[in-house]
């Protein structure tokens, strides 16, 4: 690890020189959460997100983690989707499926996917009385703050224009506190119609980690960490701030390179 810190109100920096690096401790990170909320809790609610966030969470499929993790115990949601068939190349279920999912023991009933047959206000409806049946059985944690879900553990990526999920800059959706799931059909980048989770819904996890990589993504990393004043615009991603949750950046070298402070060791 070339850095690792905490940012005094953008939780914990963990910067990387090498992706196999984050990589490797992506997945020792995720097996410590669902080890800790099966003892706590007897299952272990995580949502993830598309993207470049799936690949990295590969080493999860082999050794140790494919035999040591309670597979059987996950139950598996998405922070945001796309309103597209299972098998269509856009979707975020086919991605995960193909890069986690069908590698490791998940009981397939606990895999909630959308339903892509309906419009997405439809999708985001149906998504979100999933998941309100799964809080009231317990299932899903509950906020202790708001009836919101506590989710054990919100996997994000980030876009190089600061979205996360599919809240976008500047979109009316940011502003949406009541909903646990929305829709956009208006998203910027292609596909246009998504289902996402609510920045209330993000924020009362138990922890959040976000993963970025690449330098097209350093401008944006650091107007979504570093204190840059309050003419700035609010991107998306600094609106990431767990309520009584931890947050967690896993970044490589590329994006955090205009970060201050993060100073690397080489």
């Amino acid at each position: 690890m070339a850095f690792s810190g905490a940012h005094k109100d953008r939780g914990d920096l963990r910067i990387y020189e090498r992706l196999d690096e984050l990589s490797t401790e992506l997945a020792e990170y995720i097996a410590e959460l669902s080890e800790m909320s099966v003892k706590e809790r007897g299952v272990f609610a995580i949502a993830l997100s598309g993207g470049s966030l799936i690949g990295l969470m590969g080493k999860l499929c082999e050794a140790p983690y494919n035999k040591t993790v309670d597979w059987a115990k996950w139950y598996i949601f998405w922070a945001d989707e796309r309103v597209v068939a299972k098998n269509h190349v856009d979707s975020n279920y086919k991605l995960a499926k193909d890069g986690l999912l069908s590698k490791v023991p998940i009981v397939p009933s606990h895999v909630h996917s959308i339903n892509d047959s309906v419009s997405a206000e439809q999708a985001a409806d149906e998504y979100e009385f999933v998941i309100r049946q799964l809080v009231r059985t317990r299932l899903i944690g509950v906020s202790e703050s708001s009836d919101c879900p506590k989710f054990d553990l919100i996997l994000l990526g980030m876009g190089s224009d600061g979205h996360v999920a599919s809240l976008f800059p500047n979109h009316s959706v940011l502003n949406e506190n009541d909903e646990w799931v929305t829709f956009i059909t208006d998203s910027p980048k292609p596909p246009p119609e998504r289902i996402t989770f609510t920045l209330p819904v993000i924020n009362s996890a138990s922890n959040v980690a976000v993963v970025v990589t690449g330098s097209s993504k350093t401008d944006a990393l650091h107007l979504a960490i570093d204190d840059v004043g309050p003419d700035c615009p609010s991107l998306p991603a600094r609106m990431v701030k767990p309520t009584k949750g931890k947050l967690v950046w896993f970044l490589d070298k590329a994006a955090a390179s205009k970060l201050e402070g993060a100073q690397f060791s080489e």
